[in-house]
């Protein structure tokens, strides 16, 4: 097991997107959607071996606290912590920070997701690995960058330049800028250019490097931190916990933190990632029947070609359309092509300002 090190499993999203599955009080990492486990059990699971369950966190909301804690009992309850108001990313890493300084001053910390899906493990703990032993030595914030199969859209990106160094089969590369989401022609050029990698959104620094990167550029999270790491496991940590996230701006920590900062290096991630950020993207990991059909749960067809189809506990037909997303939940039906699957949120949004539907969000 790795000693100093721990892992801080950001799990507080709504995962809007997979609406009307994913709602408010079941968000799609605690669905059971893949063999009967959830994406934050599995989340949890690439972490043995490499991790003792006291070194890994959960930062969720609030409201979550408990339905996390039945989806990871392997963990201490204690180390499911429930953010009061969503801050986005920046807040949760500073919080994550101070979870892992009060117990380890000296400590390396990994900030991963809940709801990615990753293959060959070996090779994910070990870019983990080398990456913990570099934020040992170094005072650097390190990035994962996956390598790209394809022109993805949906992504961001890092811009990589000259290697930093090699361990253990791991290569880093100083981060020259981080890229929003591209057009697919853009896409087409980073994928050909080959300096260009996803940005997966996983991260590993020392408390002390990224204490420092908090105080030069984001002074108020690191006034938060401070007062809230002495207070960890204390009765009074809940009411302080409060009172800080009250005084906080939105803002994610690849714009706070990551982009502003110099001292970046980003490991190359060859291993297979996806973040499941659609249901066609979920469908990616379920097999077709013979016409492309993806269906979980109950579904026939005639004629249908293409479709994404999840159909729990009861019966869904479909005849004669293609490339539709349908999802059967309680009290919600969702129906759109699948290149507006991305477009699920303005539906979430409209229904939000209905007080009549606001029970199914």
């Amino acid at each position: 097991m790795e000693q100093n090190a721990y892992a801080v499993i950001l799990a507080g999203g709504k995962g809007e997107r997979f609406w009307p599955l994913s709602t408010s009080r079941t968000p799609k990492q605690v669905l059971s959607l893949f063999g009967g486990r959830t994406l934050l059990a599995m989340a949890v699971d690439r972490l043995k071996g490499l991790l003792a369950p006291d070194h890994v966190f959960v930062i969720t909301s609030a409201e979550l606290v408990a339905v996390t804690r039945e989806a990871a009992p392997i963990l201490p309850p204690q180390n499911i912590v429930g953010e009061p108001v969503g801050r986005d990313t920046a807040a949760a890493c500073a919080l994550a920070m101070a979870l892992v300084q009060a117990r380890d001053p000296q400590g390396v910390l990994a900030i991963v997701t809940a709801d990615h899906i990753m293959g060959d493990l070996e090779v994910f703990q070990n870019t983990l690995r080398q990456s913990f032993a570099l934020a040992r030595r170094e005072d650097v914030l390190i990035t994962i960058g996956i390598t790209p199969t394809f022109p993805s859209t949906g992504y961001g990106y890092v811009d990589a330049g000259d290697v930093f160094a090699t361990e253990s089969g791991i290569t880093f590369c100083r981060a020259r800028k981080f890229v929003e989401k591209p057009n697919l022609a853009t896409a087409e050029q980073y994928l050909a250019a080959g300096n260009y990698y996803w940005n997966a959104g996983m991260f590993i620094w020392s408390v002390d490097a990224f204490s420092r990167a908090l105080a030069t550029h984001r002074p108020v999270l690191h006034t938060m931190a401070g007062r809230l790491a002495p207070l960890v496991g204390k009765p009074e940590f809940p009411a302080a916990l409060a009172t800080e996230y009250g005084k906080l701006d939105k803002i994610s920590v690849d714009y706070a933190i990551m982009e502003p900062s110099r001292n970046i290096l980003m490991a190359r991630g060859t291993f297979a990632w996806d973040d499941v950020g659609s249901w066609p993207s979920l469908a990616n990991h379920f097999p077709a029947d013979a016409s492309g059909n993806v269906s979980i749960g109950q579904c026939e067809t005639v004629d249908a070609a293409g479709n994404v189809v999840i159909s729990q506990g009861r019966l869904t037909a479909l005849l004669g359309v293609r490339d539709l997303v349908v999802v059967q939940a309680e009290g919600a039906t969702l129906i759109c092509p699948k290149e507006r699957a991305q477009d699920v949120k303005k539906i979430v949004s409209l229904l939000a300002g209905k007080p009549e539907y606001r029970h199914l969000l």
